[in-house]
């Protein structure tokens, strides 16, 4: 895996050839409680396939459109900012996504991934009170039937 926690961070990475065919890409806390307004992620995987990779996948708890192309998992649930898995993974740890049986897996126990959670930090976003209020519908018991 490698993981960034801001678009921006992903398309330098991409731009100074610092990503490798083989790679799976996570780009975790752009969900609707962690990216308020839910960007949609055409960007990145626009960017990963102008940059001619063929064997780079794409996973985040944000949206995509219908414009999205190669292997791109998108919506995870639950999204980083309220605890989901995807905020427990780190550089270098290894992801199985099997698509005939529909499934993605990251190679940690629970206690890691629990332990791990514990210590991730929230990237800090510049938000109006609009979309602060928009957040918090989003968190909780607001959300994922919690």
């Amino acid at each position: 895996a490698r993981v960034f926690y801001t678009e921006k961070d992903l398309l330098h990475a991409i731009e100074a050839k610092k990503i490798a065919e083989g790679d799976v890409v996570v780009l975790p806390f752009q969900g609707p409680a962690g990216a308020p307004g839910m960007p949609e992620m055409l960007t990145p995987t626009d960017a990963i396939k102008g940059a001619g990779y063929k064997k780079v996948a794409l996973i985040t708890d944000g949206r995509f459109s219908g414009a999205t192309t190669g292997p791109c998992i998108g919506h995870v649930e639950m999204e980083a900012y309220n605890g989901g898995a995807i905020g427990a993974i780190r550089d270098g740890d290894t992801i199985v996504i099997d698509i005939p049986n529909r499934t993605l897996n990251v190679k940690l126990s629970k206690a890691e991934i629990k332990k791990r959670l514990k210590a991730t930090q929230t990237p800090v976003r510049d938000l109006t009170p609009l979309l602060e209020s928009y957040r918090k519908k989003f968190t909780g018991v607001n959300c994922y039937g919690q």
